[in-house]
């Protein structure tokens, strides 16, 4: 099978759409969450879990596969999907968010969208000193590895070779994630690089059956925004990726999609990258998105919040010590099927390896579920 996009419904209210995209281990029906699987495992679950739970699509992390266990040893092992199990659709990312994660965003103290998650605090910088774990370069980028300090270096053309050894069936450029706290100087000039680089992978990638997405950067500037949008929309890729900072609020999201959506070629994907928070998830589709990845939910998970219809609860409240309610009166996941929110917290303050399974599967179950609920709203003409 191809790599395939079809727009089944349009909304008429909004810039919302409901798709199929098939790929050669299957078809993903968006909008769609992208399950993160950063070392070739979503923390804790199994593909078998996966697959109860619906989710459709998974994502690992190229950097991170890279430097353990290794690009030849996964490629040894027949790829991705035969190393992890895993029977479905599959996505790598180029390296590039680590580009910012172990750059400016450790420097800054920040995420993708201002502090992350707490997008409405906007605080002032801390002070900024050198990057330690990165440089970056016209040619590429040279990591610190942050396991042995060893050096490394990503190019456009590496990254291109690791994501095909890998063998994903959705790959993206590489390219530079800037920070919220870039200006416009240095946002004009990483945005050069990025349609350098852009250019580079679509000339050294060789494997037909992965699609190669681009991506448009620009920051929160509504000219470089635009002039990314135009760019990288114009070159033969697979699907546009939306990428770097979207600025310091939740409304700086927004603003950005509106610039750029319009522009956005009708017929092909788009995946809004690292976003995945319930409150972000549907205004996103409003704004024509059809793909998300994040880890959030599942961190979450692990930290002790787990996601309910009216926001969040922290299970190490000691509320719940004796509450033997599930965490979700409706909820049909496996685990408010089978377990109390007192034996959740039981489990948390105990630091039982459980607790990370069973909360995980809670968090995942809600987030899929949201996306399938919004696709439906779509297609009967609600959203």
């Amino acid at each position: 099978m191809q790599f395939r996009f079809k727009i089944v419904k349009k909304s008429k209210k909004s810039w919302a759409r409901a798709g199929i995209l098939e790929t050669p281990h299957g078809r993903i029906e968006t909008p769609a969450f992208v399950s993160v699987a950063t070392q070739a495992s979503v923390k804790s679950l199994t593909p078998e879990d996966l697959k109860n739970l619906g989710a459709e699509i998974i994502l690992a992390n190229t950097y991170h596969l890279y430097l353990r266990p290794g690009a030849d040893v996964i490629k040894k092992a027949g790829g991705l999907h035969k190393f992890m199990n895993w029977p479905g659709p599959m996505v790598t990312d180029s390296g590039g968010f680590q580009v910012f994660s172990l750059g400016w965003g450790k420097v800054h103290q920040i995420g993708k969208i201002g502090w992350f998650p707490g997008y409405e605090e906007v605080r002032p910088p801390r002070e900024v000193g050198p990057l330690k774990l990165v440089k970056i370069t016209d040619d590429g980028v040279e990591f610190t590895s942050h396991l042995d300090g060893s050096k490394h270096i990503f190019t456009p053309e590496k990254s291109i070779k690791i994501q095909e050894d890998l063998g994903a069936d959705i790959i993206f450029a590489f390219d530079e994630c800037t920070s919220p706290l870039a200006d416009y100087e240095y946002t004009k000039k990483s945005l050069k690089k990025t349609h350098n680089w852009a250019l580079r992978c679509l000339k050294v990638k060789k494997k037909r059956e992965q699609a190669l997405f681009g991506i448009i950067q620009g920051g929160e500037y509504k000219d470089l925004r635009e002039e990314s949008t135009k760019f990288i929309s114009s070159l033969p890729f697979d699907g546009i990726g939306i990428g770097g900072s979207l600025g310091k609020t939740q409304k700086d999201m927004f603003k950005i999609l509106k610039w750029i959506t319009p522009l956005l070629p009708e017929e092909k994907p788009r995946h809004l990258l690292g976003i995945g928070r319930p409150e972000d998830l549907e205004n996103c589709v409003k704004h024509g998105m059809d793909l998300f990845d994040c880890v959030w939910p599942t961190r979450l998970a692990r930290r002790g919040t787990l996601l309910i219809k009216n926001g969040r609860l922290n299970i190490g409240n000691s509320r719940y010590i004796k509450d033997f309610h599930a965490i979700e009166k409706k909820c049909g996941c496996y685990t408010c099927q089978n377990f109390t929110r007192a034996y959740l917290s039981h489990l948390f303050r105990a630091k039982e390896l459980l607790y990370y399974r069973l909360a995980t599967i809670h968090n995942l179950y809600f987030t899929l579920g949201l996306m399938q609920k919004i696709r439906k709203d779509i297609l009967v003409g609600k959203l």
